[in-house]
């Protein structure tokens, strides 16, 4: 395996660098604005649509940016990653890009639209049993006999610099548009999407206070951020939000997310179909029930945004439907 077991901590300007290496290899995915939402919320509410990111998430972000910072004899040897879905599509198409082979290692019980999409790019799919085998021993095992790299799905610093890059696109777009923003909410797995932003907005928007918003049962960010320190799930939540469900924050994107990070949120599966047939209906977008959450968050009121400037992420679209 070609990652050491510890990685140092990346910083704003390794967000600067992702961003310029990532130019032309993923969607700028546009600001937008809904009359319906800002009356909903009280809010301007400034949306970051990553449903409308190749792959349809934002994971494409740190996948293509791990894959491109490993030297290229490394890489030719190819890739592995462990993932419910949406870092496998991201793995599985960066990938392709580059000429690299790749495996995931996928739950058997994985939505078909993930699983199908990943094969899709012609990467290997490795199924296991999410409540009986363990994904990270059976990827790192892999690693170990092919000699392909491992690109975990968020504690890797170039992982967590790939998804600040959305962060810095919506501080840009705000800026453009006159705005600032007060607050930002993002969904939150392991950590590594909210610890990018948090990275980002550091630098460019300081003022701004950062939160997550997980599925509740899963909402070891919230929990560890309140403790201050690492908590576990006790993985007998609901399964809706397939995509949120790790066992507990990274100890990488935690020692971010701690410094940084302001609260996190936790929201029911009845507030989360909310928040996708809000965003159907009016943003007209698919959203995947874990990557409304960060919306149901704010359409519950759990993130009390009356007069603010709120930077929301959809973080993924691929949802069976």
């Amino acid at each position: 395996m070609s990652q050491p077991r510890t990685q140092p901590s990346p910083t704003p300007q390794d967000v600067h660098a992702a961003a310029a290496r990532l130019r032309g290899r993923v969607i700028h995915t546009p600001m937008l604005r809904n009359a319906m939402l800002d009356k909903a919320t009280g809010a301007a509410v400034l949306i970051k649509p990553e449903v409308l990111q190749r792959t349809g998430s934002f994971k494409l972000r740190g996948a293509t940016n791990a894959l491109l910072r490993l030297p290229e004899q490394t890489r030719a040897r190819g890739v592995v990653a462990f993932s419910s879905g949406n870092h496998a599509q991201g793995v599985a198409c960066a990938a392709a890009s580059l000429g690299v082979p790749a495996t995931i290692v996928m739950p058997a019980d994985a939505p078909a639209i993930k699983r199908e999409a990943t094969a899709f790019w012609g990467a290997r799919i490795v199924p296991y049993d999410r409540h009986t085998e363990n994904r990270e021993e059976i990827a790192a095992a892999i690693a170990t006999e092919t000699g392909a790299s491992l690109i975990p799905p968020y504690d890797h610093p170039d992982v967590i610099a790939g998804q600040g890059t959305l962060a810095l696109e919506l501080a840009e777009d705000a800026l453009a548009a006159g705005l600032t923003l007060d607050r930002f909410v993002t969904p939150a797995g392991g950590g590594g999407l909210a610890a990018g932003c948090a990275l980002a907005l550091s630098d460019v928007s300081a003022h701004t206070k950062i939160h997550t918003a997980e599925p509740a049962g899963w909402d070891d960010t919230a929990r560890s951020l309140a403790a201050g320190e690492r908590l576990r799930n006790d993985m007998k939540g609901s399964p809706l939000c397939d995509a949120l469900l790790s066992p507990m924050p990274g100890a990488l994107t935690f020692s971010i997310n701690q410094r940084l990070v302001e609260s996190g949120f936790a929201v029911s599966d009845e507030e989360v179909q909310a928040a996708r047939l809000f965003a159907a209906r009016a943003l007209k977008l698919v959203v995947e029930p874990g990557g409304a959450v960060a919306l149901a968050a704010l359409l519950s009121g759990k993130l009390r945004a009356q007069g603010l400037v709120v930077g929301v992420v959809l973080s993924g679209g691929n949802s069976d439907l």
